[in-house]
């Protein structure tokens, strides 16, 4: 079957252009940034392709590059990892559909995790897959661990892009340790293709030193959170951190050495089955959706149903109380009820 994509771009805080792809149709699944992407170089990788094939059958798989990376811009000055979060903040602004599943793989699982919480209105589900709350540097207890956390930034920093078969050799085993030669090759491939040796030993420094742990205990959404046993390039406890400190969180093991599950292993089978499970019914357009609620009026929605009067939506918000008065009248005839308490029960129940 042929997979087709749209690419768009959008601008991020500061300016920075970044590319937008998308693969298929219906409800969102909005995937947070993380390391290694280039949206048209993924659309023919023997490891990322079946991942947009499945979920793309789910409805309509967004993922974006992140700055210094892919189609995105590659010459910015800013790499921190607050920018990543504006990036994030960017793309999902730029999604009209009100709710969407943010889904989360290893350090874009804290970018999640943090818009998660900042704008619970927008996010349904939230899945994290081999994710992290904490970087390797920010977790470290030891000396010889930040040391190690050091090495690994230094080792991208020289041999990045290298035709080295020995750097190929140790940088796939981290992330897809039981793949074939085809897609240890095309890992490789992906290094070069993707972005320089310096932004990717820039972006690894900073992703080290991330530390959202303590955020994700007032996290407030369904979240389900999946992790590979033996995988090395995120230890196995980081999963297991996360679904402790988040509350109601479904955590499910997966018997994978990857990083990056691959379709030929059981544990693709169980990853897609425990999702199915999870978004279950919410993948039939809710009532939301149905009204056509933009974003910005999902937000005063979620608000009003929290027990936010004019005033305090508009100050949440940053808007006047005519706004908020005049987007009430709005979504009030969208959802075809006369009364606060009305909405609140459509709010409540979608």
């Amino acid at each position: 079957m042929k997979l087709r994509q749209t690419i768009r771009f959008c601008n991020s805080a500061d300016g920075a252009r970044l590319a937008v792809a998308s693969c298929g149709s219906g409800p969102v699944i909005l995937r947070a940034a993380h390391w290694l992407s280039h949206v048209t170089f993924d659309l023919e990788s023997p490891v990322w392709r079946p991942w947009l094939a499945a979920m793309s059958r789910r409805g309509c798989f967004i993922r974006y590059d992140p700055r210094g990376c892919g189609l995105s811009d590659r010459f910015v000055s800013d790499l921190s990892i607050d920018a990543w979060h504006a990036d994030l903040q960017a793309v999902a602004d730029s999604i009209e559909a009100p709710r969407f599943v943010l889904f989360g793989l290893s350090q874009g699982g804290a970018l999640a995790i943090v818009y998660a919480l900042h704008h619970p209105e927008r996010v349904s589900h939230l899945v994290l897959a081999n994710a992290y709350g904490q970087g390797g540097w920010a977790r470290a207890g030891t000396d010889a661990e930040r040391l190690e956390a050091e090495t690994l930034v230094n080792f991208v920093r020289i041999g990045w892009g290298r035709e080295s078969p020995a750097f190929c050799r140790f940088f796939t085993n981290l992330f897809i340790p039981d793949g074939t030669d085809e897609q240890h090759r095309w890992w490789g491939d992906l290094e070069r293709e993707t972005a320089s040796a310096e932004v990717a030993a820039e972006l690894l420094y900073n992703m080290q030193r991330i530390d959202v742990l303590h955020l994700a205990r007032d996290l407030r959404v369904p979240t389900l959170i999946l992790h590979s046993r033996r995988d090395m390039r995120v230890p196995f406890e980081e999963g297991r951190k996360l679904a402790a400190a988040i509350p109601g969180a479904r955590f499910v093991p997966l018997d994978s050495g990857n990083h990056v599950l691959l379709p030929n292993e059981p544990a693709w089978q169980v990853f897609h089955a425990e999702l199915d499970q999870f978004l279950g019914s919410s993948q039939d357009a809710g009532p939301l959706q149905q009204a056509g609620l933009t974003a910005a009026e999902a937000a005063v929605l979620s608000l009003m149903a929290q027990g936010l009067d004019n005033r305090m939506i508009a100050a949440q918000l940053g808007k006047s109380d005519k706004t908020v008065r005049n987007q009430l009248s709005v979504i009030f005839d969208k959802l075809g009820v006369k009364t606060r308490a009305q909405a609140i029960v459509v709010a409540l129940t979608r």
